[in-house]
């Protein structure tokens, strides 16, 4: 039997190792088969082959027949996506209850205790990092803003305004309710719904053109993109971080000074 490799690796979706993959892929071809059958055309090692076929049982992506030598029924691949989906949210929403269980727990007061008295050996030019692909940009974004106590300064481009609202709304308003003074800048050409969106929590300003991207808060820490987000994928979106409060709060000063301008 053969199968595109990349074809196996996407069958990772349905959270199957790569003999699982095989296995499942030689019966769907097959309907029905033996376990021998079924290692012949996989080249999966016999002696794995039993409990992989035990492992796909359990899942729900095939049915073991009754009866001498034993068979296996493979289950059609619709159903098996409605099961792995199940499955999947089920299992999401255990670890869910789990974390939230931990937020009040012992566990989490001694981890955050070795994260405090760890923090005080960091030394200050090691409080920075880099991040790569938008989506993990936007997390550390998120987490900055919600640890924010006085103030977040936001500047986006035209199309960074559309990504920045989509996923930093929530938090922002959350901020803003709870007194944190919320800045945004952004470019003329930003869409209407977008500033006004922003305008309902936040201060904002719109300035003739801008590709800088950035967010400071508090007056130590601040967020620089080094990409332009409309010449590159974003997932090659990157940026970097740090905390420094000297440096930020004269990059602060500065923005300060155009933001009285405006």
């Amino acid at each position: 039997m053969i199968v595109q490799k990349e074809f196996l690796n996407r069958l990772k979706d349905f959270d199957l190792n790569s003999y699982e993959s095989k296995l499942w892929i030689a019966l769907l071809s097959r309907g029905v088969s033996t376990a021998g059958e079924l290692s012949d055309i996989s080249s999966v090692p016999r002696s794995r082959t039993y409990d992989v076929l035990e492992s796909l049982e359990k899942k729900g992506f095939i049915v073991m027949k009754v009866g001498k030598p034993i068979k296996y029924l493979a289950m059609h691949p619709v159903e098996v996506v409605d099961r792995v989906k199940k499955r999947v949210a089920e299992e999401a929403e255990v670890k869910a209850k789990m974390l939230t269980g931990l937020k009040d727990s012992e566990m989490l007061q001694e981890l955050n205790t070795l994260h405090t008295e760890g923090i005080k050996l960091v030394d200050p030019t090691d409080k920075s990092g880099a991040f790569r692909g938008r989506d993990r940009v936007h997390e550390h974004l998120h987490f900055m803003i919600k640890n924010a106590k006085k103030s977040i300064t936001l500047m986006t481009s035209e199309k960074g305004a559309e990504h920045k609202f989509e996923s930093l709304a929530a938090p922002l308003k959350k901020a803003a309710k709870a007194g944190v003074e919320v800045r945004v800048v952004v470019p003329q050409g930003a869409a209407k719904d977008i500033v006004d969106g922003f305008a309902s929590f936040a201060k904002i300003k719109q300035q003739k053109s801008t590709e800088a991207r950035f967010c400071m808060v508090d007056g130590k820490e601040l967020l620089l993109f080094l990409t332009d987000d409309k010449s590159v994928h974003k997932s090659y979106d990157c940026a970097v971080w740090v905390e420094a409060p000297q440096f930020v709060e004269y990059f602060a000063n500065l923005f300060d000074r155009e933001w009285k301008q405006k």
